[in-house]
């Protein structure tokens, strides 16, 4: 897959930028912006090349033959939106029981424009005593990137607030539909 990877990413112009601080096991990769279906591709690809064992949930209505074995294989979690159960709890689970995990959330949760970003991310982390790290896409620019990392504070304001202050500059596929 990195051969691949590196194949697609130099075919269409992209850098990768960053890395993951050394020994970093567990943490949650935001994904932002995440305005198009050709983030996944991009991101996929990237987190290949910095060797980041990155999963990613999915509407498990997508996991049918033969896309499902392709989302499986690609690092996708089927997930059931519909669930009662509190999606939180269930990641931070997960952390719990794994010695390495790197789970990427959109905090957007959708490609269309929407007007603030799920918290899930943040209580995620929070939940599993984890960081945050900053992923992101700048189709400007053509760079896949890892920014900077922080452990939740406790208070979800103001660490969002230095969050979307990192994004601020990034520029989305479609511009006209990111958080603003």
């Amino acid at each position: 897959m990195k051969l691949l990877s590196r194949i697609i990413l130099w075919i269409s112009g992209w850098k990768v930028i960053g890395e993951i601080p050394e020994g970093l096991k567990k943490f949650v990769m935001v994904a932002a912006p995440h305005t198009s279906n050709w983030d996944l591709l991009y991101a996929r690809a990237a987190f290949y090349l910095m060797d980041i064992p990155l999963k990613y949930t999915v509407k498990k209505e997508l996991f049918f033959f033969p896309l499902g074995n392709i989302l499986g294989g690609l690092g996708g979690i089927p997930i059931n939106r519909k669930s009662k159960e509190n999606m939180v709890d269930k990641m931070v689970a997960l952390y719990k029981e794994r010695e390495e995990l790197c789970i990427l959330v959109t905090p957007e949760a959708t490609r269309s424009y929407s007007a603030e970003w799920k918290k899930g991310f943040y209580f995620i982390a929070e939940g599993a005593d984890i960081p945050i790290v900053l992923g992101y896409l700048d189709y400007k620019k053509k760079h896949a990137g890892i920014g900077p990392m922080l452990k939740p504070s406790g208070n979800y304001q103001k660490d969002l607030a230095q969050i979307q202050n990192f994004y601020r500059d990034i520029t989305p596929k479609h511009p006209q539909k990111g958080v603003k």
